[in-house]
């Protein structure tokens, strides 16, 4: 019997099912149940019936399935895989934060970790930032961690959005010359990439997308290669999903290292010991889940 039967196995005798985030390798990608970016992957949970949850992404992930479905068992498969940008800022940065700008209302991407999201008026996605920001009724937006995201939300309001200097170190790599460079050599394609990417990286490119954005892009458009602006894993999934149009990197593939940790043994073993158990504080996560709940509303 090999790895993916036994995870089959496994699943049935356990009740329990596989969420695994669009950047994971694809071997890890093919044993999903429901494969996806966070908030997506975190609200088929809660819809599912399975008693265990094993996410393949990274901890506050992890969290958030947790927090949204607080009764049943939430596993990570790699205890170590963590985010930078979310560890960027602690609570203690927040609510200093919020003491200066005591009218604003902090609205917080949901890569956070739970504390944070404890701490904020409001979640939001990538996809979803500018119409969160717009349905909060103070002038004053305290948006935490990604500048990058802040920047692009800034656009489509006339909110004051102060910014936490907070990045994804994966989608700051990009440069503007990748998207010169890429439009050059394919100038029938379209460039699209991430609003965690660079204020001059998005100015040039075709289109600015979530994760589950892009891949609904690239089903609908009637393009055939597409430069994709994005951690590297997503890639594969493209591909996969549309083997008759051709995508490429911006520029040298960029990847996320904790992402790139979990393999496909570590699914198994989650499965079959139980192990890394996500576990938080019932105050922490019932604040939370308002921050989340509240952008669901808003969704």
């Amino acid at each position: 019997m090999n790895i993916k039967e036994k995870i089959e196995g496994l699943k049935k005798e356990k009740d329990a099912v596989i969420l695994v985030h669009n950047y994971q390798i694809p071997e890890v990608q093919e044993v999903a149940d429901f494969l996806g970016d966070s908030l997506d992957l975190s609200r088929k949970a809660q819809k599912t019936d399975a008693r265990i949850i094993v996410f393949a992404g990274v901890r506050f992930m992890a969290e958030t399935a947790k927090i949204l479905s607080p009764k049943k068992k939430v596993l990570l498969t790699r205890k170590s895989a963590g985010c930078p940008m979310a560890e960027m800022i602690t609570p203690s940065e927040l609510k200093y934060i919020k003491k200066k700008y005591p009218n604003a209302k902090v609205v917080s991407y949901v890569n956070t970790t739970a504390e944070i999201k404890a701490e904020s008026y409001i979640c939001c996605t990538s996809a979803n930032a500018a119409k969160v920001v717009k349905s909060i009724d103070v002038k004053r937006i305290i948006f935490v961690p990604d500048r990058n995201l802040a920047n692009w939300v800034s656009r489509f309001t006339d909110k004051e959005v102060i910014p936490y200097n907070g990045f994804c170190y994966v989608h700051e790599r990009f440069k503007k010359e990748d998207v010169i460079r890429a439009k050059e050599k394919y100038p029938d394609a379209a460039v699209i990439v991430h609003p965690e990417c660079k204020k001059e990286v998005v100015d040039l490119a075709d289109e600015v997308l979530s994760t589950n954005g892009m891949v609904y892009f690239a089903k609908k458009t009637d393009k055939r290669v597409i430069v994709v602006g994005t951690e590297e894993g997503l890639i594969a999934r493209l591909k996969r999903e549309n083997p008759e149009k051709r995508f490429y990197s911006l520029g040298p593939p960029r990847m996320c290292r904790d992402m790139k940790k979990t393999r496909v043994e570590d699914v198994l073993h989650s499965l079959e010991e139980e192990i890394y158990q996500v576990t938080i504080q019932e105050d922490i996560m019932e604040r939370a889940r308002v921050a989340l709940e509240r952008m669901l509303s808003v969704s």
